[in-house]
């Protein structure tokens, strides 16, 4: 029997999509990547992330909220997005909550990068693929490290 538009959902998980976005630059000693120091959140909280990201709303695409993220995280627009890889990852903590991660990297855009949420990110930083700060996010460090590496799929998991 269908449930659907009940809102009865017992026994399922929720699926929470998510878009991030990598700027990427041409440094010194090879290829950098632009991260924030999270500060005043919940989760994950004084780790290194992507410089924009954020849940997906409703009615929007992935791409989308990629956009929009970048232009209320850090002042950037008109970004030339490139799909890297969709994650689908678990939190043994909360089984029931299931996330699918869309992850992005742009080489161009339009404005400066800056902190435009000074109660969510202590530090935006350009940082060298082989020399990321410490801590950074755990599912985060998997891409990071595909990206440095080129190993990147269209499909990853994490935390099964």
């Amino acid at each position: 029997m269908s449930d659907a538009g009940t809102g009865a959902h017992e026994g399922r998980f929720v699926v929470v999509p998510a878009s991030y976005v990598y700027l990427l630059r041409d440094g010194v000693s090879g290829p950098e990547v632009l991260l924030q120091l999270r500060q005043g959140v919940d989760y994950m909280d004084g780790h290194w992330a992507a410089a924009a990201a954020g849940h997906v709303e409703r009615g929007e695409t992935a791409f989308d909220a990629a956009r929009r993220e970048a232009l209320e995280e850090i002042a950037v627009d008109d970004l030339a997005l490139e799909f890297v890889t969709t994650m689908h990852r678990t939190m043994h903590a909360d089984p029931i909550d299931e996330r699918v991660d869309f992850f992005f990297t742009a080489r161009t855009w339009s404005g400066e990068p800056r902190v435009v949420e000074p109660e969510k990110c202590a530090e935006l930083r350009w940082c060298a693929f082989d020399a990321l700060p410490e801590p950074v996010v755990p599912h985060e460090r998997f891409v990071l490290d595909s990206l440095r590496t080129g190993t990147t799929t269209a499909y990853t998991t994490f935390g099964f």
